[in-house]
């Protein structure tokens, strides 16, 4: 039985400690405001290690399952370079991929046992979907702050979520952070919005 073909998938991917959780908190909260059904899942087993974080992001006018299959996501968001390849086969053929210019070498790469695959941009470019490639740590620092590279990749995010207002992202990020990091994560979405 083929699921409702309403609900669309997003999938944010990277490691421990990049943001990713805080960023598909304030997805999902972006797209309550916006009235949407919004069901969300996570893997952040060994996160604070460097280890792999996922998170499903799944909406529409009526969501069942919080998790999209292999061959459902309608965009990848990649935190870091290597992590795109480990998912690239959850996106449909027409996906988008918006993949963060970030190399965070694994274990096995820092003691010498593995080398960090190049090239990994050019790899993807070649599945046929369609890749956007963001420098989410120069955007932070533009910012001026490096702890915004998350918000910055939600805001490439949202160039391709046309039917989210951008003045639901702003009322959500003004209502995620701290007061003293509002500003310099408005200024982040944006730099990365127009990135």
């Amino acid at each position: 039985m083929k699921g409702n073909s309403d609900v669309k998938s997003i999938l944010l991917v990277g490691v421990g400690g990049q943001g990713i959780l805080r960023a598909s908190d304030i997805l999902c909260h972006v797209m309550m405001e916006a009235d949407l059904d919004v069901k969300k899942s996570e893997v952040h087993g060994m996160a604070q290690r460097g280890g792999s974080v996922i998170s499903h992001v799944r909406y529409g006018k009526r969501v069942y399952s919080p998790i999209a299959k292999p061959g459902d996501v309608d965009i990848l968001v990649s935190f870091e370079k290597l992590e795109t390849l480990r998912y690239i086969n959850y996106l449909t053929p027409e996906g988008y991929v918006i993949i963060n210019e970030r190399e965070i070498y694994p274990p096995s790469v820092n003691l010498g046992d593995a080398t960090y695959p190049p090239h990994i941009i050019e790899m993807i470019k070649r599945t046929g979907n369609i890749v956007k490639v963001v420098h989410a740590q120069r955007v932070a620092l533009m910012a001026g702050d490096m702890r915004t590279e998350n918000t910055a990749l939600l805001g490439a995010l949202s160039s391709y979520l046309k039917r989210l207002d951008i003045s639901l992202w702003e009322k959500v990020i003004k209502e995620s952070f701290h007061k003293k990091a509002v500003e310099v994560n408005l200024k982040a979405f944006h730099i990365g919005r127009a990135a």
